[in-house]
């Protein structure tokens, strides 16, 4: 709708904001792209840089460049939607084309999954993408009663290995997660833990594997190597796939021999042939799931950590008192009533998502909203949005930047969920065929819970220290002592 106003045309939305230019530029080609891309790895970081273009155009709604830029990017050029309101525009399928768009502006080579284009690079209208998420429905139905049994076991371990490993010094945990969650995440799925198949070196293989397909959005791969040199080992040309060849065999075969239920039910029940449904729980297990919480258990230790020893104390007082009134065990339902354990992994979601980026392609042109302001993008656009400052928004979460680990407790904490964005979806909203939101999403939220009821079930409370990131994706976490349980 457009009216005149002293002479001038104004334009407003339909819901009554005026629209006005997107702000922000692309700045010079090549050589912009390639500044930006060192703010972000090295000179400001992720939050940072998205910050200070919100600030600069006194808008959360701007044009920018995003990583890697030259020479891996087809093109760098993005809208990115920063604050929670017009963020939503990426979960509307009939307004976001998501066609190999999980990765933002690159597409790993596809020979790093023999050929086959995973689901989560596939858009909605596509009818191999419903097949495909139908199969994922089915596979975490099929092995729910898994779940529970097949954390106990993996994280069991590991902080065994914990307590071993802290007469001698401080541990760190990231090396013992990786292991940890990649024979959880494939006994869960698979009934067979990899660790004990293919041998102690399964869940590097998946590492390797991970990096050649993220190594364009990584960053600090080592401290032993100067920041120039890493950016252009990292994000100026692929690596090639063969890195990982003989690393995705391994995978290929463990996978091939323990799903083979699962795979023929791919056949069976949805059509699927062997090397698509194959490839495809790869990528599930390997990448959505295992990845998501390799990152996921650091993130909540380090808010943990964060908050200290008064939330252990609380958490254990709730978790422990649950627990014993369901004769000492662990359940789906016993989960369920630890009202502020949900809240804790529902914050750190908030504040640190596993995934940090969402993108897609304009559909056609529409009109995005934030807050005041209505901006027009056009047919073929790629929009960007950065999760952990969109699940910041000052207009919706009070003390937003603060970790408040009873934020979601209550009626009012309910209605919060609906700004949770993590799973590419509110929090509120269910996955399903016909969106791209995580199938995996309340197997994410069990997790969480799982790990916060182990670690306080044993423990009375825990010290560590958040010592920067792992390869820009994961916080390093060093545990230096633990209190074991005072009520063994």
């Amino acid at each position: 709708m457009a009216n005149s106003r002293n002479g001038t045309i104004e334009e407003w939305s339909p819901s009554g904001l005026p629209i006005k230019p997107i702000p922000g530029s692309y700045g010079i080609p090549i050589i912009s792209p390639i500044y930006d891309r060192l703010n972000y790895f090295y000179f400001q970081g992720h939050m940072e840089y998205f910050k200070s273009h919100v600030t600069k155009n006194s808008s959360t709604v701007v044009r920018m460049n995003m990583v890697p830029g030259q020479f891996i990017s087809r093109n760098s050029n993005v809208v990115a939607v920063l604050d929670a309101k017009s963020f939503r525009v990426l979960f509307d399928p009939s307004k976001v084309d998501k066609k190999n768009t999980l990765t933002g502006t690159y597409i790993p080579p596809l020979s790093l999954y023999s050929g086959i284009r995973p689901m989560a690079y596939l858009d909605t209208t596509e009818q191999l993408h419903s097949s495909l998420k139908s199969f994922s429905f089915h596979l975490l139905a099929s092995r729910k009663s898994e779940f529970i049994p097949s954390f106990h076991k993996a994280y069991s371990s590991l902080f065994d290995t914990v307590e071993t490993k802290l007469a001698s010094g401080p541990v760190e945990f990231n090396a013992l997660n990786q292991s940890a969650a990649f024979d959880f995440t494939c006994n869960a799925f698979l009934g067979a833990v990899p660790s004990d198949v293919i041998g102690p070196s399964a869940s590097n293989k998946a590492a390797i594997w991970l990096l050649l397909q993220l190594h364009p959005v990584a960053s600090h791969l080592t401290k032993f190597i100067p920041w120039p040199i890493e950016d252009l080992l990292l994000h100026c040309c692929q690596l090639p796939p063969f890195l990982a060849r003989s690393n995705y065999e391994a995978l290929e075969e463990f996978f091939s021999k323990s799903g083979e239920s699962l795979l023929n039910d791919a056949a069976k029940k949805f059509g699927l042939s062997r090397d698509v449904a194959l490839h495809n729980l790869i990528f599930m297990t390997s990448f959505n799931a295992n990845a998501g919480f390799k990152n996921f258990m650091p993130i909540i230790l380090k808010w943990l950590t964060q908050a200290g020893a008064t939330l252990h104390g609380l958490l254990a007082q709730e978790i422990r008192s649950v627990v014993q009134s369901y004769n000492g065990t662990i359940t789906l339902d016993a989960l369920e009533k630890m009202e502020l354990t949900k809240s804790v992994v529902w914050e750190a979601l908030r504040l640190d998502p596993p995934v940090e980026n969402q993108f897609g392609h304009a559909r056609a042109d529409l009109i995005i909203e934030s807050h005041d302001t209505a901006f027009k993008v056009k047919k073929g656009e790629m929009i960007c949005g950065y999760q952990p400052l969109a699940m910041r928004d000052e207009k919706v979460f009070r003390n937003a930047e603060e970790f408040v680990a009873d934020r979601f407790v209550g009626d009012h904490g309910k209605k919060l969920l609906d700004y949770v964005y993590w799973s590419n979806g509110p929090e509120t909203v269910m996955p399903a065929v016909g969106n791209k939101q995580c199938p995996g999403k309340d197997m994410v939220i069990l997790v969480g819970r799982l790990f916060v009821a182990d670690l306080f079930l044993r423990y009375d409370t825990f010290s560590a220290v958040h010592d920067g990131m792992l390869l820009g994706l994961e916080p390093k976490i060093v545990i230096k002592s633990v209190k074991k349980s005072s009520n063994k």
